[in-house]
């Protein structure tokens, strides 16, 4: 994003016509984003139609795109269409600079090529017994009447397969160390604090590490000495590599033969950290809620799994249509994220007959895409079925985002979803340890379930029944 973008950004908004939107002050309206985000869409889409402008006290207005059709025009845009802007890098004291989030153009492009080989099916397909080690690892805990909180057991579960697919660690001190730090980071990057000062730059302030921010720093330059120090003996050991994704961008290549360097390597890993391990464990969480509150779909999701018989292929698993259905019905009503990445446009664009100039920030609105009456009817409804009778358009499913900046992680993140699924399912009965509305809240972008979802494990199912390798 060049400087000049930056500066006449502002009036060059002023100067044109931006959708219409809330009238009330810009603090007001960051203030609803930041406590009551999906209420604050929905009411949006009602009062000003599926393309509207939003203003945050602090940064330039943006447009939410809420239609098929827009959706369409930017997914199919130009990468270098677009750049980053202030909406993303709210995120660099997460993720870094460096990060795939953080960067655009063709050096997006470039970095994506080289990290997609880690990501390629093939390559995904190895990573299916880790899941299923970490589910059993964390499942065989649970005791028999015993309450749990679901959100708490698919963050362990993530955490788990997050130290070996990323790190390649599954035992010793380092795997312990590096357990103990990224769960604290999981924690603290999913607080309530921290989610709102993400959005507010002037209290991102280091007070010590007894402030909210100053911890995180702190906790974050923990993970880097360690992470730095793991980077610095694989290089000096090569031959020790093994098949995990730091492995892998340690060795790799870009075309001119250069490796990515340490800061490249750090970044890419928290940003993977992070769209792994609230993300997915969120969607975890979503998934199991969604199931155990409509015994008709769980019913037939279990007939399904126990159709493969005894000691099914973690492959065959993952092709279950119903199964497949389930995780995408849940995803459609509690997406990852209410929106996919902002787009700062790098020139003038046309989306749905509107003319944005450079510098204007564009997001599809994934929450109110995923709620339309005349692609799903009865959107509140959990009904998986939609899914076998119709094949959704990317443009009209979006979950993992789309075009250039689809989620990197796509297929990782639904293998991960239904292998932990169905193991779960076949080795245990689980039901809702009570009836109280479960809400989505804020969890940094992401958002959980208010009370974690409260389960009750009432007794093990048949063994042969059960999903093994």
């Amino acid at each position: 994003m060049s400087k000049s973008i930056l500066e006449n950004s502002k009036n060059q908004q002023i100067s044109m016509k931006l959708p219409d939107g809330p009238k009330i002050h810009s603090l007001f309206q960051l203030i609803k984003w930041v406590k009551t985000p999906l209420e604050f869409l929905d009411d949006c889409v009602q009062r000003y139609g599926d393309i509207f402008t939003i203003r945050l006290f602090g940064y330039p207005p943006i447009v939410f795109i809420a239609n098929p059709q827009g959706v369409e025009q930017i997914f199919r845009s130009k990468p270098q269409s677009f750049g980053i802007g202030p909406y993303n890098e709210m995120f660099s004291s997460l993720f870094g600079s460096n990060s795939l989030s953080l960067i655009a153009g063709d050096r997006h492009q470039r970095e994506k090529k080289l990290l997609m080989p880690s990501f390629h099916e093939e390559k995904v397909k190895s990573y299916a017994e880790s899941i299923y080690k970490a589910s059993q690892q964390v499942s065989n805990k649970w005791q028999v009447n015993q309450l749990f909180t679901a959100v708490d057991s698919m963050r362990k579960i993530v955490l788990e397969v997050i130290l070996e697919i990323l790190f390649g660690l599954t035992q010793g001190n380092r795997y312990q160390v590096l357990k103990s730090l990224l769960a604290e980071w999981i924690t603290v990057t999913s607080s309530p604090m921290i989610s709102s000062l993400i959005y507010i730059k002037f209290l991102q302030k280091d007070l010590g590490a007894w402030s909210a921010w100053g911890n995180l720093l702190r906790l974050k330059r923990k993970i880097k000495d360690f992470i730095q120090a793991e980077i610095d003996d694989r290089r000096a050991h090569p031959q020790d590599q093994n098949n995990d994704i730091l492995s892998f961008m340690l060795s790799a290549t870009y075309e001119d033969g250069q490796v990515m360097t340490d800061e490249q390597v750090f970044d890419e890993l928290m940003l993977l950290v992070g769209a792994a391990a609230n993300p997915s464990a969120d969607a975890l969480t979503w998934a199991l809620y969604c199931i155990h509150k409509f015994p008709g779909a769980k019913e037939k999701l279990i007939q399904e799994i126990d159709s493969l018989g005894d000691n099914p292929d973690l492959m065959k698993i993952a092709k279950l249509p119903y199964l497949t259905a389930v995780c995408q019905e849940s995803l459609r009503i509690y997406p990852p994220s209410a929106t996919t990445n902002v787009r700062f446009t790098n020139s003038n664009i046309e989306i749905m007959g509107h003319q944005f100039e450079a510098g204007t920030s564009l997001v599809v609105c994934t929450h109110l895409i995923h709620r339309r009456e005349d692609i799903y009817p009865n959107p509140k409804q959990f009904l998986p079925e939609r899914f076998l009778e119709r094949k959704y358009s990317t443009y009209e499913f979006t979950p993992f985002g789309g075009g250039h900046r689809t989620c990197i992680g796509k297929a990782l993140g639904m293998l991960e979803m239904k292998i932990v699924i169905a193991t779960i399912l076949s080795r245990y009965e689980l039901a809702l340890a009570n009836n109280e509305p479960v809400k989505p809240k804020r969890s940094r972008v992401n958002f959980t379930p208010s009370n974690g979802v409260p389960l009750v494990m009432k007794g093990k199912r048949a063994a042969q029944k059960a999903v093994a390798l």
